[in-house]
């Protein structure tokens, strides 16, 4: 009797278990989706800030990460310094809010972007290199002075302009920064001189730099044979803070000195001191855009010593061949080596130097490598938060793959950036972006963004340009909610496990490195035109469209990789089942003979197209070769069919050949064939299963079977617009997989959750009609609650059409929330379920039926089922129906009503055909489509069952 009691706990137990795997997990603040937060000009208060970030945390917002941007004209009065006292007192506040709201908050380190400000001096700024060359013959001197005179510039961002000659140097003693809007400024005057090196025809090499005295001259003359003297000087780059706020206005610093962030840095401790920031989640660093002026910033003031520290050997005597002066081989070979060393230098310096002080105040940093000239992958993964931001898959998988790598729980994006035209982006648009992050792996969204406006301004109040203007003055806030829901559970689900990729694809950074395209540096961003016809892209694109999961990784992230039985483990203990290395020239010898100890020790690596050639960098390449071309040899490959070739090396294998599902087929990698439907995934390892984010991209319905590369007992759907949940209907093992049966309508997505053991609870149902549909016509009442520029007439009408089509004063010109009523009695057709189907609705829905709510649609389907009991004798259906701001700026843009009132870029139009006197304007746009077109039906629909067998 024991043992049956026993027994019985034991089962209740473990339904109670298995019931509880089907919940939704947990849901914190940084689950839900995040905001970039501008305070423009920093015109805030505490009653205002309280106001709007409850604003922000009833509409679904987890967090928001402050940045400062340039001030609004005509509130000059109300600008607060940034980082001054009273600055901290309201970020202080913030912080108290947020704690109480529940919320998170990351401050960006600097007034908007490049890390910089007025304490910037010159030896801290951004540098170039310049440089001259003379020639001497055996007992001539130098006539002229070795200098370098700066050529005067400036780069404006507003309209307003004086003569550089009127501007001070340095910048930051000008008062009307502001005004001015800076971009970049170079005055005229000399640069200093960084060495002087004389190179013989015969191949002697004589540093000359102490024989130049304080006038510049050259105090030598040229022994026997003919001397070409360079001269090497280091300008400042004159790169100014980009939207800078008032009292963030400066230059940006030297990302290759440790000296410039240290110092740089300073300037928080010493405005945070006395603070409470307890609550301060951590700091955030924007998108390398140094460059994105004229000239590089291509130098550090110790260049010349941190290369010869990292490299082995001195530069100074290889100058010829730094400026592509010298055979081309060389010049590749050094140009690669002073590459890497400016990479290793925003690594170490810059990116690990800021985290490093972040941590020192237990706080995290979150970081936008992309575009720098350095190894992205190292410099995502050197902070606690990699992010990403675009529209390129592959661009988001480098930050993705270094969170994946280095064991980060977390990646994040920049989400919604100038999708469309200002005020033309629509919640599906944004869930649309958001749902592409999602498949690339991130699992943190962080729109572009809110724009703090006081709740008292006038409509529209602030706005930044660059955004999707996530803010309660735009309409589409009414139903915000309903896609920070469906965002808040997709990321309860990525935010758990581990990363489920098969295999790690290498990223020949040296080949980048050794070719030269007419500059210095080389950015990094994404598999753009550089990639094109290489075979890392060509490897990146085959396996995502044929289902392949794979994450990049770099040389230094592959050293710290180890075997474990067949797999390979990653620094951040995630497993991969194979390697493959694209066909490359250079490589470093070091990550040569690391692969190779990767398969002796029973790793699986794959050489996609031809071996490297060549050993990457100029120190010590010919020792280096001779060991690449050993390795290489002790590769005894043999024919393994199909143009395969495969040599057993230890307890592991290496194969080669040209074509990648071949290769990845012979080493055992399955492919997730949903791909083959027009199906997009990411997939995630959890404690007992696996997790599985699809979407279907497409405009049509998809109905069918899908087969999962995970084994399992169970499955389970999530819906994550609607929060339904269920047992996945015709689950069923095949050849040791998952198959189960899906329907996605356009633009749908499911989290599909795969468990090792049986789960109980409730079937996911999917519905098909039942009978005929019932049109919802007859009398329509259509009244205008909420948004402007005023109210038009509330009107009947027999049918539901779009209010724009209407004649009389204000419909065209409205932006807001109109309120589409009816009544109808319960249909004849007798069903459990029916579907309510609202036809053509611009832009999202509110659906309330009989006084109760049903739900929020934001399209681009507009259906919901609703279950018969929901349905009275005589019903009333009332729709919210909710537009964009476009109508509403287009009239104010017709009438000359002024709202850009901005300092600095003020409001520049994203498409060329909407620029008016240099900024955006809607006063050409004919009013965009608005309302409830239909027709609005109701059909009765009944549940799909789906066997198993």
């Amino acid at each position: 009797m024991k043992y049956i009691i026993s027994l019985i706990v034991s089962l209740l137990f473990s339904l109670s278990i298995a019931s509880q795997s089907l919940e939704w997990p947990p849901v914190s603040s940084e689950t839900k989706p995040w905001s970039r937060w501008w305070w423009p000009g920093s015109i805030v208060s505490r009653e205002d800030l309280s106001k709007v970030m409850e604003q922000y945390s009833e509409a679904g917002l987890g967090g928001l990460e402050l940045t400062v941007l340039y001030g609004v004209k005509g509130y000059e009065s109300k600008f607060i310094p940034y980082l001054s006292p009273e600055w901290m007192k309201m970020f202080e506040h913030t912080l108290k809010e947020a704690n109480r709201l529940n919320m998170g908050i990351d401050l960006a380190n600097a007034s908007s972007w490049p890390f910089g400000g007025p304490w910037v001096t010159d030896n801290d700024a951004s540098r170039y290199v310049a440089f001259k060359t003379f020639t001497l013959r055996e007992g001539e001197t130098l006539d002229e002075k070795i200098e370098y005179i700066q050529e005067p510039s400036v780069r404006w961002n507003s309209p307003y302009r004086i003569d550089i000659k009127e501007i001070k140097d340095p910048v930051c003693l000008n008062p009307n920064l502001q005004q001015l809007a800076i971009d970049q400024i170079r005055f005229e005057k000399p640069i200093p001189v960084q060495t002087l090196m004389a190179y013989s025809n015969d191949g002697k090499i004589i540093e000359l730099t102490d024989k130049i005295d304080k006038e510049g001259k050259l105090l030598w003359r040229a022994p026997a044979g003919t001397w070409t003297l360079y001269a090497v000087f280091s300008g400042w780059h004159g790169k100014m803070v980009e939207r800078a706020g008032p009292g963030g206005e400066g230059y940006v610093i030297d990302h290759f000195s440790g000296d410039a962030i240290r110092n740089y840095l300073e300037r928080f401790d010493k405005a945070f001191a006395g603070y409470d920031l307890s609550h301060l989640r951590g700091f955030f660093n924007d998108s390398y855009e140094v460059d994105d002026a004229r000239g590089q910033a291509d130098w550090t003031l110790n260049l010349f010593d941190e290369f010869q520290k990292r490299r082995g050997y001195n530069l100074k005597e290889h100058l010829p061949a730094l400026f592509q002066k010298d055979n081309p081989e060389k010049n590749s070979m050094v140009l690669c080596d002073y590459r890497q060393t400016i990479s290793d230098l925003l690594l170490d310096n810059f990116t690990r130097g800021w985290t490093s002080w972040a941590h020192e105040k237990g706080k995290l940093t979150r970081n936008q490598a992309h575009g720098s000239p350095g190894n992205i992958l190292d410099l995502y993964a050197a902070t606690d938060i990699p992010e990403t931001e675009g529209t390129e898959i592959f661009r988001s998988r480098f930050a993705t793959s270094a969170a994946n790598v280095t064991g980060k729980r977390v990646v994040s994006a920049e989400a919604a950036t100038w999708l469309d035209e200002h005020f033309s982006s629509t919640l599906a648009d944004i869930k649309k972006a958001a749902d592409m992050f999602f498949v690339a792996g991130v699992n943190h969204i962080v729109y572009h963004g809110t724009c703090f406006s006081p709740p008292d301004d006038p409509w529209p109040g602030f706005q930044f340009y660059a955004a999707a203007e996530l803010n309660p003055a735009n309409p589409i806030w009414a139903d915000f909610h309903a896609l920070n829901s469906y965002i808040t559970r997709v990321q309860s689900f990525m935010q758990t496990g581990k990363p489920g990729n098969d295999v790690l694809l290498y990223f020949p950074a040296s080949d980048t490195y050794s070719a030269y395209n007419r500059l210095m540096l080389d950015h990094f961003d994404g598999t753009g035109q550089r990639f094109r016809d290489t075979f890392f892209r060509k490897a990146a694109e085959e396996m995502n469209s044929m289902g392949y999961t794979f994450d990049f990784i770099s040389d230094l992230q592959l050293m710290q990789c180890r075997v474990n039985g067949e797999n390979i483990v990653t620094e951040g203990g995630t497993e991969y089942k194979v390697v493959v290395v694209p066909e490359c020239r250079y490589i470093p010898v070091e990550t040569f003979n690391k692969l190779c100890n990767l398969a002796e020790k029973g790793a699986i690596i794959i050489f996609y197209g031809n071996l490297p050639s060549d050993v990457s960098g100029f120190g010590d390449f010919e020792i280096k070769k001779e060991i690449l071309n050993h390795l290489k040899n002790q590769l005894k490959f043999e024919e393994a069919g199909e143009g395969l070739r495969r040599a057993i090396t230890g307890s592991g294998k290496v194969l080669q050949g040209n074509t990648i599902e071949k290769l990845l087929s012979l080493s055992g990698i399955s492919r997730e064939t949903l791909v083959d439907s027009g199906l997009e995934f990411c997939r995630r390892r959890g404690s007992d299963g696996s997790i599985y984010f699809i979407r279907n991209p497409s405009d049509k319905i998809f109905k069918g079977r899908i087969l999962l590369c995970s084994a399992s007992r169970s499955a389970a759907l999530f819906n994550p617009m609607t929060g339904e949940k269920g047992r996945a209907p015709g689950m069923r093992m095949k050849d040791g997989k998952t198959e189960l049966y899906l329907e996605f309508k356009p633009g749908e997505s499911f989290i599909v959750r795969t468990y090792s053991k049986v789960v109980s609870g409730p079937e996911y149902y999917f519905y098909e009609p039942a009978g005929q549909s019932q049109a919802l016509s007859g009398n329509w009442q259509l009244e205008f609650k909420e948004g402007g520029p005023v109210l038009p007439a509330s009107c009947s009408l027999e049918e539901p059409v779009l209010w724009t089509t209407l004649q009389g004063e204000g419909y065209q010109d409205f932006s807001g929330s109109a309120f589409y009523k009816t009544t109808f009695s319960k249909p004849v057709k007798r069903a459990k379920y029916y579907s309510l189907n609202l036809g053509k609705v611009n832009e999202s829905a509110r659906i309330v039926l009989n006084g109760e709510y049903v739900a929020t649609l934001t399209g681009p389907d507009f259906t919901v089922v609703i279950p018969a009991e929901k349905l009275k004798k005589f019903n009333t259906l009332e729709v919210r129906v909710t537009n964009l701001a476009a109508n509403r700026i287009a009239y104010m843009d017709r009438k000359g009503i002024e709202w850009k009132k901005f300092y600095n870029t003020n409001f520049p139009p994203r498409l060329p055909q909407n620029r008016k006197d240099g900024l955006f304007d809607a006063s050409a746009w004919p009013a965009r489509p608005s309302g409830m077109k239909g027709p609005v039906s109701l059909t009765p629909v009944r549940q799909i069952r789906v066997s198993g067998k």
